[in-house]
């Protein structure tokens, strides 16, 4: 699906597809993690051996943010990421765990009233929406309690003097 929209926006903007942006899409539609930067993609399409510059790279990856079949995503360390952005699926948000990093996906959308709330209010029309939150995944939270008992036996240990 994802090819044949690029293939028609290629075409409709007088473009092609190149071998080049071939690789950077499938760079995408193949990675393991669902948010990539531009320099993520670099290095993977590099890691295969196959030849492209860095600069086509991060020309494609901006294309492809602005044809639609990528969404470009900034998490707090400032770097851009990006994910493919489904036509017709629905939205979904990001927990983002403060201490590891670790971004997990959740679908629950309860968005959608609050948009059109606004849409009627102020004659924006929106097209898209992020939501962030921020905080401790389970893993570091038990990181963090384990941590603070240990800090709390060695604090109660009676010193010698």
């Amino acid at each position: 699906m994802t090819h044949d929209l690029l293939r028609t926006e290629l075409k409709r903007r007088k473009q092609r597809m190149t071998a080049q942006r071939e690789l950077v899409l499938r760079s995408f539609l193949e990675a393991d993690s669902d948010h990539l930067s531009a320099e993520e993609v670099y290095r993977t399409v590099v890691e295969k051996r196959q030849r492209i510059s860095k600069a086509t790279v991060y020309r494609t990856v901006d294309l492809l943010a602005e044809v639609g079949i990528l969404r470009k995503i900034v998490f707090r360390d400032g770097v851009i990421r990006y994910e493919i952005a489904e036509c017709g699926k629905h939205h979904h948000h990001h927990l983002i765990c403060s201490e590891c990093g670790k971004v997990t996906e959740f679908s629950m959308d309860l968005l959608e009233n609050l948009e059109e709330v606004i849409e009627k209010k102020t004659g924006f029309r929106i097209n898209d929406h992020q939501l962030k939150f921020y905080g401790l995944c389970p893993s570091c939270q038990r990181k963090k309690q384990a941590l603070n008992k240990q800090e709390e036996r060695i604090s109660a240990k009676p010193t010698k003097d």
